[in-house]
């Protein structure tokens, strides 16, 4: 049976950079952001991680994966595809959906080799949908393991700006002492938006960041670069 009493170890587990998912190849736009002048030190970083907390976070990943975690709770297998589906079909460029699908397989091979794994009907049943979307692994593993919905929204937030911040520290570029500041300055903000993600109907949820889809649109041509996406 799964291990129930070690929620805050599994949590860590999840939101590791260790966690072979490929999250540190991934830059969501930042590298042409940086190529073509729109970031150019640490406070254009910070503007533009902000801009994707509180206008892609807080309004589709953050409550996309709370009805996630909840469609799992309820054993609902119709709930848990629309989500993972709804959020697939909200990435605005190739290279974008790509990163969802891919990464989403990456954490299914993930969970279908730990210990307890073969308790987990879903991997089978519900496998379309963890193909396709990243969060929808997170929401089940979460949910298996008794890892607080709240929890796992502040982990998955912090998990996205670590990666973030890793990614312009190489791009922009910025020291990791400029990068430390930056964690420790919107990490602060990841707990109410988490609060907001939370209070949101099903009618509003979706992203608008039309400079995160044009760099990442552009991207997808640019000559030379780093990351995948």
């Amino acid at each position: 049976m799964p291990d129930h009493k070690l929620p805050g170890l599994r949590l860590l587990q999840l939101i590791s950079p260790t966690l072979p998912t490929g999250a540190f190849t991934y830059s969501q736009g930042l590298e042409w952001a940086v190529e073509c002048g729109w970031v150019v030190n640490e406070q254009d970083t910070r503007q533009w991680l902000r801009s994707v907390l509180n206008d892609s976070l807080q309004y589709l990943e953050l409550p996309v994966l709370a009805r996630l975690y909840q469609a799992v709770d309820d054993n609902n297998p119709a709930s848990f595809q629309y989500w993972s589906h709804r959020l697939y079909a909200s990435r605005e460029t190739s290279e974008l959906r790509d990163e969802e699908m891919q990464r989403a397989r990456a954490l299914y091979t993930v969970l279908g080799n730990l210990p307890d794994s073969s308790q987990w009907h879903e991997l089978e049943d519900w496998r379309d949908a963890l193909l396709q979307c990243q969060l929808a692994g997170y929401a089940l593993a979460a949910n298996y393991w008794h890892i607080n919905l709240t929890d796992l929204l502040q982990g998955f937030g912090w998990s996205w700006l670590e990666n973030a911040v890793a990614a312009a520290i190489k791009l922009v570029p910025l020291g990791q002492t400029e990068g430390q500041r930056l964690l420790y300055e919107l990490s602060a903000e990841i707990d109410v938006i988490v609060e907001h993600a939370l209070t949101l109907e099903d009618n509003v949820i979706g992203a608008s960041t039309p400079a995160l889809a044009i760099a990442s649109s552009l991207h997808e041509t640019q000559y030379s670069r780093l990351f995948r996406s």
